[in-house]
């Protein structure tokens, strides 16, 4: 795939790939989003629709932004994530567990709703990362799960396109890490289409799930309720 990796190879290079850069992760993705990932993660926790209190799991939580809106949200957050840097580097009230996300520490049905930003691509098995997802989440809890997306307008899908895969290698590598933001735009072509994801999810016990488009389609986010 491109020479990307796979399999444990793929699950190395990303767990090293975000132990280096989680120092200044956040700031990468306030720059190079100019800001809007901030938007995105509170739509996605708005599209929960959960009673307060809740609990709720957020896979591959990094430095725990989500979580943050989780808690905002009057939720109760349950970080999960494989890198030891980012949990480290984490900046948030709620509780962090190191762990594989396709083999959650936590029980059948222990969670009323999950999410997840931008780590869609980075699993080594999207059809165990959305297994998981409907083992943990019980019945009548709800999924948000954000990941980049390329815009349909062919305008815009140009102009993302060479934002995308020039300016943010640049970015990243005059804040960060260069290897690891040219890695950024590659990684798209783990992503299935569309209607392939969304079947996917609907095939596992997600049968309303839905795909939105955000800020003119350069990040989606798929939401549904566990049946």
């Amino acid at each position: 795939m491109n020479g990307l990796p796979a399999g444990d190879d793929k699950a190395r290079a990303v767990r090293g790939m975000f132990d280096r850069v989680a120092p200044r992760y956040d700031l990468v993705n306030r720059v190079m989003t100019l800001g809007m990932d901030v938007g995105w993660r509170r739509r996605a926790v708005r599209e929960l629709h959960l009673p307060p209190g809740s609990i709720v799991f957020d896979l591959a939580c990094g430095t725990g932004d989500l979580c943050c809106e989780l808690d905002r949200a009057g939720y109760r957050a349950v970080g999960f994530d494989f890198s030891h840097r980012m949990l480290r580097a984490a900046r948030t009230p709620a509780p962090l567990v190191q762990a594989d996300v396709l083999r959650l520490p936590a029980a059948d049905g222990s969670a009323e709703g999950a999410t997840c930003g931008f780590a869609l691509r980075n699993v080594v098995s999207l059809g165990d990362l959305f297994a998981e997802l409907a083992r943990v989440v019980r019945p009548g809890g709800a999924i948000s799960l954000l990941d980049a997306s390329r815009p349909d307008n062919r305008i815009l899908r140009a102009g993302h396109a060479i934002y995308f895969e020039k300016v943010v290698p640049v970015i990243g590598g005059a804040l960060s890490d260069r290897t690891a933001y040219r890695y950024l735009p590659r990684s798209m072509a783990y992503l299935p289409p569309t209607a392939e994801m969304v079947a996917m999810l609907r095939r596992v016990g997600f049968p309303s799930i839905r795909r939105l488009q955000l800020s003119g389609g350069i990040t989606q986010l798929f939401v549904g309720t566990r049946a």
